[in-house]
């Protein structure tokens, strides 16, 4: 294991450059992504008077305006890695192409340092691409590997071509996220704890975050000014447990967003707990301007229920949804996730998963079962499927379930999706 944070805390006077890198998959959705543990980062390494810029390989290739401040970036059709040859799909450079990252690092002063940051597993491609592209740009600049792909999967990450790889988990620092660094905003993200206190079985949350920590609302809201200052009129929560202890923790910090932005749209890409969604809970996250609200079901068949550590009940959920219909949010603004392709699962579960959120007036998204190392159902997934822990290609959620586990057969989850897209 590798822990670089003392050496990264004790930079100073260095010109440091964090790149957020291209995504390659079949598809790439913005669910008001930004790389926040790298602009935390950047953000601590300028206080430590260290010149700090960004280059965001997806926000930066981004065009076209979505709902809600949400953008489509650039894309290019790209040969499909020998893992995925056989499946009749496209595959895609999401992001800066070549000339274009080459463009943005040679217009700015050479870095001494490349903090190259990561997320989904899968997306090693992308991250892999970014440091050889490094290479041929930046000869003899050091690049340090970091985010959540070389926690999970540190051997593979030594893959990378990158000089130092940071495995261990990093805190969150105390110092403000560089958000600044992107200039302007459509939409801005914030955490107001990290962890969770549950342990559903295939969650990676308490190994990127060990434990469940609330941070001071002071602090939360500071960022908050900030992204709003820079333009932001959409914000989405990353929290994986936003409504644990929420009379101490949620219901100021909505307290204060009301006071201060009044006129800014919130959202929840991550699943509420919706053991937490009482009266009170759903009437003020109406009032406080929510719009989309996502709820974690996972689904009602066994299956569901055990990997998600019996977090809730069919009786918790239909109450959840009757409290944020009654407080005035409309069935399109509430979508259940789903999850299809839990080991042992069948079509048929699913369908009357998806068919007992509409009863209930809300809507359905399926969330495709990706294999994460580290978990217990990963473990399980690899007692089988010895194959899907060399190669992290084969834990894309979309590829596992209807092409390595065999649990439920492209046709089936195809119209596992149809079912779930149509209106109640």
């Amino acid at each position: 294991m590798s822990d670089l944070s003392g050496y990264l805390g004790s930079l100073k006077g260095c010109r440091i450059l964090g790149i957020n890198p291209p995504v390659r998959d079949f598809a790439f959705f913005d669910l008001w992504a930004k790389p926040l543990g790298l602009l935390y980062l950047l953000g601590a390494l300028r206080e430590q008077q260290n010149h700090v810029s960004l280059i965001d390989c997806i926000s930066d290739s981004s065009s076209a305006d979505r709902r809600y401040g949400r953008k489509t970036p650039e894309r290019v059709e790209i040969p499909k890695p020998d893992a995925y040859r056989g499946i009749p799909r496209r595959y895609w450079h999401f992001g800066l192409t070549r000339e274009e990252l080459a463009s943005r690092i040679i217009s700015q002063p050479r870095p001494d340092l490349v903090l190259v940051t990561s997320s989904m597993t899968y997306w090693y491609k992308g991250v892999f691409w970014c440091i050889e592209q490094l290479r041929k740009i930046l000869p003899g600049v050091p690049v340090i590997l970091g985010g959540v792909y070389p926690v999970l999967c540190p051997d593979h990450a030594l893959l990378s071509g990158a000089d130092e790889i940071q495995t261990v988990p990093m805190p969150l620092p105390g110092s403000m996220p560089a958000m600044d660094l992107y200039r302007r905003l459509s939409y801005g993200v914030a955490v107001t704890s990290t962890g969770c206190p549950r342990r559903c079985s295939y969650c990676a949350s308490s190994l990127l975050w060990p434990s469940f920590i609330q941070r001071d609302p002071l602090n939360l809201m500071a960022e908050i000014d900030l992204q709003v200052d820079l333009g932001a009129a959409d914000l989405a929560f990353y929290d994986d447990a936003l409504l644990i202890g929420k009379e101490d923790h949620f219901y100021p910090i909505c307290e204060e967003l009301t006071a201060r932005h009044p006129g800014l749209r919130l959202h929840t890409p991550n699943g509420l707990h919706v053991r937490e969604i009482d009266h009170t809970c759903a009437s003020t996250l109406f009032r406080t301007g929510f719009r989309t609200i996502r709820l974690s079901l996972e689904g009602i068949d066994t299956a569901n229920r055990q990997a998600g550590a019996r977090k809730t009940s069919p009786g918790d959920y239909s109450a959840a949804v009757a409290n944020l219909l009654e407080a005035g949010f409309r069935p399109d603004q509430v979508e259940t996730y789903v999850l299809a392709g839990l080991p042992g699962q069948r079509a048929c579960d699913v369908a009357s998963s998806i068919g007992f959120v509409r009863s209930m007036g809300a809507r359905a998204k399926l969330a495709q079962f990706s294999p994460i190392p580290g978990t217990p159902l990963f473990d399980e997934v690899v007692r089988t499927h010895p194959e899907v822990q060399e190669e992290p290609l084969l834990q894309n959620n979309t590829f596992y379930s209807p092409c390595v586990s065999g649990e439920i057969t492209p046709e089936e989850l195809q119209s596992l999706k149809d079912m779930a897209r149509t209106p109640g």
